[in-house]
């Protein structure tokens, strides 16, 4: 049986997500359409993107991914499909791919091209429904669009390294519902700058100078739970995804706060990371001949 998921920006007070799902089943009726998510906020790529990498590939391969964001076609936003890692995805052409694609290569990728059997202004539920059901039921790429070899990047998801590989400057993409900040950084890429030194993460006016395997970790258990004070506590980890995330322990908006909150941190705000040189030890420097070391006196 077919899997199709749906990412939206429709939310749920409006018929779309709804209407969307009406359409999938009128196609097919022996069918699984799963939600990932109809909160994107409006129109943010960037946050839709990151939601998409991070739960596609918990499905099967042969999955079909509807992402219905900034999807109306114009001169400059077309229609792809394309198939990468074994799934299907089914969106505009505006950068909403580039994150997964910067990581994977896509094995085919085509340019929409049945909008002139189609007339609606509501390209998810007629448009992108189609191509879907279609992918579902055996059908190939190459009937419903022409290939193409590139996509459309994504603009600033990138994190900035100085020349001097002392500095990341990377950026917030994403808030969770905890109101956890995500940032562009990923395990990955940090690892590959820092080679084993300090470093120290800036953001907005508070410092970090650890990263924590997991939120609990800030916890002193030794401690009587009614002596801690740990709720509220400001803390960075690699979150489930690999991303450099901002977090606050037990977070919650109407008590303690959020990083998003108590940081003022908001999307594509700038996040800092100053990596500090290793100390260097007497023993592993190469004095000339006529100098000589503080020991060879002793």
């Amino acid at each position: 049986m077919a899997i199709i998921t749906l990412t939206t920006d429709f939310g749920e007070k409006d018929y779309f997500a709804g209407a969307t799902r009406g359409a999938i089943y009128s196609e097919l009726s022996d069918v699984n359409i799963v939600d990932i998510s109809h909160a994107v906020s409006p129109f943010n790529i960037p946050e839709a993107a990151y939601i998409i990498q991070n739960a596609y590939h918990n499905f099967p391969k042969g999955t079909i991914h509807i992402i219905g964001i900034d999807s109306e076609l114009n001169a400059e936003n077309k229609h792809i499909a394309l198939k990468l890692n074994g799934h299907y995805f089914v969106c505009a052409n505006n950068g909403i791919m580039s994150m997964i694609c910067s990581e994977i290569a896509p094995e085919e990728i085509v340019e929409i091209n049945i909008h002139d059997k189609i007339r609606s202004s509501f390209t998810v539920l007629d448009v992108f429904v189609q191509v879907a059901c279609h992918i579902a039921r055996g059908g190939t790429l190459d009937v419903i669009g022409k290939k193409i070899a590139e996509i459309k990047p994504i603009k600033n998801i990138k994190p900035f390294v100085k020349e001097d590989k002392t500095q990341i400057i990377g950026s917030v993409i994403y808030i969770d519902n905890y109101g956890n900040v995500v940032t562009n950084i990923k395990r990955n890429f940090f690892e590959s700058i820092q080679k084993g030194r300090a470093f120290e993460i800036t953001a907005r006016h508070y410092t970090f100078k650890k990263i924590y395997q997991k939120y609990s970790d800030i916890v002193n258990f030794e401690i009587p739970e009614n002596k801690r004070h740990d709720e509220g506590r400001r803390l960075v980890v690699f979150n489930s995804g690999n991303f450099l995330e901002i977090a606050v322990y037990k977070s919650n908006t109407e008590t303690v706060g959020s990083a998003s909150t108590l940081l003022g941190l908001g999307i594509m705000d700038s996040v800092s990371i100053k990596f500090i040189p290793n100390p260097i030890k007497l023993d592993d420097v190469e004095y000339p001949q006529n100098i000589h070391k503080l020991s060879d006196f002793e």
